[in-house]
Parts: structure tokens; C-alpha cells; sequence
């Protein structure tokens, strides 16, 4: 019972490690790593190689009408918050097997930082 709770009380601190991480990103800071993904994404809705992110915090996957997405994105079912968004960037084909994104971003620090950057980018 003791070695359970002692599991659980773990998991907890690396759920909220990681949650803390998410709410501590720069939008400033998370600009400047975005530049790596322009090549490739839009911050309007544009599509160009991928689908454009105006509003894509909240918005269900494979969803922009116009843009030609992978079967596997299409049928995945995921909304793109920050728990997604932060997985998906990590490593886009192992949350999403058959994506077409290769591309990740490896550093939590800069995953916070441009899943900041993308809540800023709403229509206003």
C-alpha cells in the first residue's frame, strides 16, 4: 500500500512538473523557435506545406477546410490544447502514426515557449 502510494504521489509530481512547464512558455521567446516552423506553417490561415495556425488552440485536428490532411490526422479524434500540442511537437509520429509532419521540437522549454506563442494567434 505504502509503495502505491508513494507511485502515485510521483506521477503527480511529474504531471505537475510538466503542467508547469506549459504555463511558464514566453510568447516572445516562442516567436523566435516558431521561425523554424514558417517554413512550413503560417500564422494566419494560410496553408502553405501544412495547415495554417490562426486559431489552432481548441481546434479539433485535421479540421481547416481546404488543406489536404494525413488519413491519420484526420481520424485522430485530438483537439489541439496544450497537452496535445505539447505531445505532438515532441514527436508528431508517435502520437500520430502516419502524420506527414516530421518535424519536432525536442526541448520542453521550447515547446512551452511556441505553444505560448500559438494562444496568441486568435483573429481579433
Amino acid at each position: 500500500m505504502e509503495k502505491m502510494r508513494a507511485v502515485m504521489i510521483a506521477v503527480g509530481v511529474i504531471v505537475l512538473g510538466a503542467s508547469s512547464v506549459q504555463a511558464d512558455g514566453d510568447p516572445d521567446k516562442g516567436k523566435k523557435v516558431f521561425a523554424r516552423c514558417s517554413a512550413c506553417h503560417a500564422t494566419t490561415e494560410q496553408n502553405k506545406v501544412g495547415p495554417g495556425l490562426l486559431n489552432v488552440v481548441g481546434r479539433p485536428a485535421g479540421s481547416i477546410a481546404g488543406y489536404n490532411y494525413s488519413a491519420a490526422l484526420k481520424g485522430s479524434g485530438l483537439t489541439w490544447d496544450e497537452p496535445t500540442l505539447d505531445a505532438f511537437l515532441k514527436a508528431p509520429a508517435a502520437l500520430v502514426k502516419g502524420t506527414r509532419m516530421s518535424a519536432s521540437i525536442p526541448k520542453d522549454q521550447d515547446r512551452a515557449d511556441v505553444i505560448s506563442y500559438l494562444k496568441t494567434l486568435a483573429a481579433q
